[in-house]
């Protein structure tokens, strides 16, 4: 439930994201929500339980549509990591951006939390959008994401062939 993570989280959070040396920035202050929806390998939807909702963008990524070349398998990706925290996500908005909430998402799982936007990039299933990338506190990380992605033929860097 979302009520368990409290002050302390957040300061374990910044303490975990400000140690790590690859993010240009810490991500400003988050908050926690429930993911409700995830429609393609960039964009989901999120819930409070004040029940207020919020579309997303993962802010700096972006992702094949689902009727493009590795779309579902993009989408699949992001709806696999965020099942690993129980649908859990700390949001650090950016802006907006057609009717959606640019953001910076994390996961904190019981031995480590991940960059969502980081983590879809790195393993293929996203690129950078060098277009809304400056506006992520993190933008060197995604940069980085991308060289590692490329190097590694991943996903949209494989080489594939669009049948």
């Amino acid at each position: 439930m979302i009520s368990r993570y409290s002050p302390l989280l957040a300061l374990v959070s910044l303490a975990l994201f400000g140690c790590n040396t690859q993010s240009s920035k810490p991500p400003p202050p988050t908050e926690d929500w429930i993911v409700t929806n995830i429609s393609d390998g960039h964009s989901l939807t999120v819930r409070q339980t004040t029940g207020q909702e919020m579309k997303i963008r993962l802010c700096g990524i972006d992702a094949p549509k689902l009727d493009q070349p590795l779309g579902k398998e993009s989408r699949d990706a992001l709806r696999s990591l965020i099942a690993s925290s129980d649908n859990e996500v700390m949001v650090s908005p950016v802006g907006q951006r057609d009717g959606r909430t640019v953001a910076e998402v994390f996961i904190i799982l019981p031995d480590s939390e991940k960059f969502l936007n980081e983590e879809q990039i790195s393993s293929g299933n996203a690129y950078l959008y060098k277009q809304d990338a400056g506006k992520c506190p993190n933008e060197s990380t995604l940069e980085n994401a991308e060289v590692i992605a490329q190097s590694k033929k991943l996903g949209l860097w494989s080489g594939f062939k669009a049948k």
